[in-house]
């Protein structure tokens, strides 16, 4: 199945044979302040920038109805976000990943964002469509 918006992603989650979690990053796009001119006139036309993580949660796909939802409670917590970066953690045995576990890999992935890393991440924007963000 192609993922081209947020609710692709929950159906998605919701038919694998182990239960799932969504590990997001919703982040801001900030221009750095050591950019080039070049970058500088990039950013101003929406393209560009450095990915800023602002917050993060994890969630199962059954307690979320639709990307609508995920926006409300995100907006709803006062951090400024452009962009909302989903990959996700798989279960074994019937039972979703530990609280532990899930920390864990919710720390390494903001981590990742930090250094630019988004690789086998699907970011959305605040319609929940689906991006391509390429690298410089």
């Amino acid at each position: 199945m192609n993922i081209e918006h947020f609710d692709d992603l929950l159906r998605v989650a919701r038919a694998q044979s182990q239960p799932q979690c969504l590990l997001l990053v919703f982040v801001q796009v900030e221009l750095p302040e050591d950019s080039t001119e070049a970058e500088r006139a990039d950013f101003e036309t929406g393209h560009g920038g450095a990915l800023v993580p602002v917050m993060c949660v994890d969630l199962l796909p059954e307690r979320l109805a639709g990307f609508e939802q995920l926006r409300a409670e995100a907006d709803g917590r006062g951090a400024e976000w452009a962009l909302v970066l989903a990959g996700a953690l798989g279960g074994q045995a019937g039972r979703a990943p530990d609280d532990a576990t899930v920390s864990g890999a919710l720390d390494r992935l903001v981590q990742r964002v930090q250094m630019g890393d988004i690789d086998g991440l699907i970011p959305f924007n605040r319609a929940g469509e689906a991006l391509v963000l390429k690298s410089p």
